[in-house]
């Protein structure tokens, strides 16, 4: 009874065992197969050392070529197995894979310890994963803590050691596994954290890089360098134990002792490449490869800049410095007094009230029309529609020159002349100039009642010290790949001319004595200097915006919240912040005379201009047909009379008594031959000798309008 009882029991094992042995048969074939689809499918070598997966890497170069931001994964050089320090191999196996060089890919005692692990802590505290699995999942796949990750990240890595060899997996692995601090790969990370390559790794700096592997962020230089050299004395430990170093090698190795490279704070730099990097969508469609972006950007101008900026402006203030060269290169930008406390722009994004800074397209709008600087207009009362814009002296000068009224910054004046040539008119100067916001058309607006972005109203002023020409901003000189391949290279458009260059000329004459004798004279740096100070009510904003040398610099200051700021005014901190920085920017410049000399129009100088006014001395008036007409009548004069007043005609002799002064007199007196003829073809007036040209009729009467004085 009892084997008959046995025998059904044995059958169920044995058939359980050939399922399992059926199934496992069946697994190994499939893993087989999935191992040699992966095999097959794998990149190449030569593809994996390229590192384009993880990635662009952007470094962005000052003007000089210094390296002033590096963004996306910072690559070293790739070292080669052979290259790469023994002690660096020997650390990084024995931290993260000591039986690396017998396993297939995967390690069935690894794992084994790993779910051991996990049963006696009920957490996942340590991984089984081999340097190979690291390397597939580095690669191929996410961090994504799933059971089907597990098992393709396995099949992957089974399918590298079947690929390659164990060198060139401990060679890819070094080389783009992630340290930290954005480094990839031991070069960048030897580089990043201790300043030179990791071909001159010491014991003590291999054992920080190899600990960092497990929790980069953690454990990162940049991060936390104590924590890192603490993990560097485990890393020393467990190399001890496997042999890989002796125990005085162990005691020699100092991890406290090694100097760590600061990181760079973010500092005013970052305004300018925020601003700058952006701008690489509509110039390159390289994605993918490293790149280097050669900006316009000047360090010790920057640094002048950043200076001028923090030691001028007011407690609780902001303030923002933008600097064009000529052509609109920016060789400065200040955003705000500290990058780290505020990410905000207030170069490009602020918008903000010019205040009086504004008055520069009311006065070029008043030139265009025919104004000059000596032109002289009356300070006095103004009221437009119950709007009475009052100066900051509360007086009134009476007649003043437009040159004075722009230095003085005196309001009734820019009203007055707001009125004369059309708000319209000047707020289509202002967009003509480059400015991109909305502008309102309000009388008041002559006063700098619409908001504006400082970048914009320097571009502005750069134009009108370009003798006209339009000047727009740029950051990025060149792009190109790592190799030093060309993508991309400004060009700077010199044709695009907004106003005729004696009106710039004659606006940049207003600028000067704005400076020299006005509300900039802070702005003064021992050479020619044309520039505009702007304020808005309740001292809310303060400006400068001028140039020299061919350096255009705008400066703001005020709160973020717009709150009145006691004592701000564009000729007090703005115009002290310009003068600290343009000592220094325009340097080693040759000082440059303004142009302001300039050939007037036609219209303006054109000696016989007054015909069309006032009457010459000679004056006499004809009818169509030529013959002379008396003024007060409008009829030809008396027969032996003459001209009006008693003049004979010039040069031809008084008609007899008796005879009248019509066309047969006229041909007897001239001596034209009377006698009958075929009149000759008709000719066009306009290709007719002009000897020969038909008298034109007069024009139609011109409204007499007055033209203000000249220079």
């Amino acid at each position: 009874m009892a084997s008959k009882a046995s025998s059904p029991l044995k059958r169920t094992f044995v058939t359980i065992v050939k399922i399992g042995l059926y199934a496992g048969v069946m697994a190994l074939v499939a893993l087989l197969v999935a191992v040699g689809i992966a095999m097959s499918q794998l990149p190449s070598y030569s593809e994996l050392v390229r590192r384009d997966d993880l990635g662009q890497m952007i470094r962005v170069r000052a003007n000089d070529g210094t390296v002033i931001v590096s963004l996306g994964p910072s690559f070293g050089e790739w070292l080669s197995y052979d290259e790469i320090p023994p002690i660096m191999r020997q650390a990084m196996i024995a931290v993260e894979d000591r039986r690396f060089g017998s396993h297939p890919g995967v390690d069935p005692i690894g794992i084994a310890r790993a779910l051991k692990v996990r049963l006696d802590r009920g957490s996942w505290v340590q991984g089984g994963s081999t340097i190979t699995q690291q390397l597939a999942r580095n690669i191929f796949l996410t961090n994504n803590r799933t059971f089907g990750r597990k098992v393709k990240e396995a099949i992957l890595a089974l399918a590298l050691e079947q690929r390659f060899t164990k060198d060139q997996i401990l060679e890819l692995y070094l080389n783009r596994v992630y340290f930290g601090g954005g480094a990839y790969g031991i070069d960048a990370a030897s580089r990043r954290f201790f300043g030179h390559s990791a071909t001159d790794l010491s014991l003590s700096e291999a054992a920080i890089i190899a600990g960092l592997v497990k929790a980069p962020s953690n454990y990162s230089p940049t991060a936390d360098a104590e924590a890192a050299r603490d993990r560097a004395g485990v890393v020393l430990d467990l190399m001890l134990e496997t042999g890989d170093i002796t125990p005085a090698q162990a005691a020699s190795a100092e991890p406290a002792e090694v100097k760590i490279v600061p990181t760079p704070k973010s500092n005013s730099v970052r305004y300018f490449s925020d601003w700058a990097l952006p701008q690489l969508d509509m110039m390159i469609d390289e994605t993918v490869e490293p790149i280097d972006v050669w900006t316009t950007l000047d360090l010790d101008m920057q640094r002048a800049a950043d200076a001028a900026i923090n030691a001028n402006t007011p407690a609780g203030a902001q303030g923002a410095l933008v600097a064009l060269d000529r052509g609109g290169a920016v060789r400065a930008m200040i955003g705000g007094r500290d990058y780290v406390d505020s990410l905000y722009n207030r170069a490009t994004q602020a918008v903000r009230q010019p205040g009086s800074s504004f008055k520069l397209f009311v006065y070029l709008t008043a030139l265009e029309s025919g104004y000059s600087p000596t032109s002289v207009v009356v300070d006095e009362p103004v009221n437009i529609n119950g709007w009475q814009p009052r100066n900051s002296s509360r007086n009134y000068s009476g007649p003043v020159t437009l040159r004075e009224a722009f230095a003085r910054s005196i309001n009734t004046i820019a009203a007055k002349i707001g009125q004369e040539v059309g708000v319209r008119n000047i707020a289509d100067m202002a967009q003509r100039f480059g400015i991109t916001t909305d502008i309102n058309t309000h009388p008041s607006m002559v006063l700098g009642t619409s908001d504006v972005r400082l970048l914009d109203m320097t571009r502005a002023f750069a134009s009108v010290g370009q003798k006209g020409v339009a000047v727009v901003p740029y950051g990025i000189r060149r792009v190109t790949t790592a190799d030093g391949e060309l993508l991309y290279e400004h060009r700077v458009d010199e044709s695009r001319v907004l106003v005729a260059p004696w009106v710039a000329a004659q606006m940049t004459d207003l600028l000067q004595a704005a400076v020299m004798t006005g509300t900039g004279r802070a702005a003064q740096i021992g050479r020619p200097v044309a520039g505009k100070t702007g304020t808005t009510s309740s001292n809310k904003d303060g400006w400068f915006i001028g140039f020299s040398s061919g350096i255009t610099t705008g400066v703001w200051m005020g709160r973020d919240d717009a709150k009145a700021l006691p004592g701000l005014q564009g000729g007090r901190a703005p115009a002290r912040a310009f003068h600290d920085f343009m000592v220094k920017a325009v340097a080693d410049r040759p000082v440059q005379p303004f142009d302001v000399e300039v050939t007037l129009p036609d219209w303006q100088v054109e000696p016989d201009q007054e015909v069309w006014f006032e009457e010459p001395d000679d004056f006499m008036m004809v009818d169509p047909d030529g013959n002379p007409i008396d003024p007060a009548t409008g009829l030809p004069p008396l027969p032996g009379q003459g001209l009006p007043g008693g003049a004979p005609v010039p040069g031809q002799p008084l008609p007899p008594p008796g005879e009248q002064l019509d066309q047969d007199w006229l041909d007897r007196a001239i001596g034209r031959d009377q006698t009958p003829r075929e009149a000759p073809p008709a000719r066009r007036p306009d290709t007719a000798p002009p000897n020969q040209r038909p008298l034109q009729p007069p024009p139609d009467p011109v409204e007499p309008r007055t033209v203000p004085p000249q220079p």
